[in-house]
């Protein structure tokens, strides 16, 4: 299943007896590869970074085996150092503060290795030769599998594969079938929203892309209490959501599940991460694994502007 659950919300605002209900059925149906970070989720009532990684080591810890079966990825670089800050006020990337904070979520997830270890928050109070110095040696360690990034401009990737001796291998940024309006800013701190360029650069480089809040919190759901957020609001997808709709009536899907299976099939493929909160939500997303759009479909929603 190429297709990564999100788990940002767990220990947090969704209770570990859920967040194992979750995990338990994802794995069951084929998926493979989680999301987390050492932040999540610090801006909740009670939150300070951690309660996720936490809940997703205990689960692994009651499931003998299972830490073989999936793809554990988590983050560093935007957790909080203090309890009530925020991204204004976090550890960044330095190479001591990247292997340090590996431990920590090596300790918490109670593994012995991170699969795909993400830079979460761009930090340019260090040099590059530094912040890929630390995650070199995680990867030389056997600590880490695999190295990505999220949120940093293309440039900066780009000169960060050079200046280590591991180069970042993923990408991970904001993305769905719905576009923001151009030149909006987006209101969420940190947030960096795929463009052409980094289409391309993907693409031509060979790099794996995820793509977070890939169905926009429920909008496409078409629930009164999850409107089209003001920065999304333009006619091209009023556009877009039309067409949307008409491939789901004609698949016999829903919306999320065509959006999901669009950025799947994408050039280059795309894995979405969709976090969910209770089991219902993951029922309606797994479908989206095996739905497959031809070419005239894909046409058709590609045109839609």
């Amino acid at each position: 299943m190429d297709i990564a659950l999100g788990t940002m919300w767990f220990g947090t605002s969704v209770s570990e007896e859920e967040s194992f209900a979750i995990l338990d059925r994802f794995v069951e149906a084929g998926g493979t590869m989680l999301d987390t970070a050492n932040n999540y989720a610090f801006w909740l009532n009670g939150g300070v970074g951690g309660e996720s990684e936490e809940v997703l080591g205990r689960w692994l810890a009651s499931r003998p085996g299972m830490r073989d079966r999936i793809v554990l990825g988590t983050k560093v670089g935007a957790k909080p150092l203090a309890p009530g800050s925020g991204l204004e006020n976090v550890e960044g990337l330095s190479s001591a503060t990247i292997k340090s904070a590996a431990e920590d979520s090596l300790r918490r997830l109670q593994t012995d290795h991170i699969d795909l270890y993400w830079a979460h928050y761009e930090d340019r109070s260090v040099p590059l030769e530094d912040t890929m110095s630390g995650f070199g040696e995680l990867v030389t360690s056997g600590k880490v599998g695999r190295i990505g990034v999220s949120n940093h401009p293309v440039w900066r990737v780009e000169r960060a594969r050079t200046a280590g001796p591991v180069p970042y291998t993923d990408l991970q940024y904001r993305y769905s079938y719905l576009q923001p309006r151009p030149g909006a800013t987006l209101p969420e701190g940190g947030h960096y929203h795929v463009n052409e360029d980094l289409l391309g650069y993907a693409r031509d480089a060979g790099l794996r892309l995820w793509a977070y809040t890939a169905l926009l919190s429920g909008v496409y759901s078409g629930r009164p209490d999850r409107p089209l957020p003001e920065h999304y609001e333009h006619v091209g997808n009023t556009r877009r959501l039309a067409v949307l709709s008409e491939v789901a009536d004609e698949l016999g899907a829903t919306r999320n599940q065509v959006v999901l299976a669009w950025l799947m099939g994408g050039d280059p493929p795309i894995i979405p991460i969709v976090g969910v909160s209770k089991p219902a939500h993951l029922e309606e997303f797994l479908p989206a694994a095996e739905l497959r759009l031809d070419a005239e479909l894909r046409e058709r929603l590609d045109s839609a502007i």
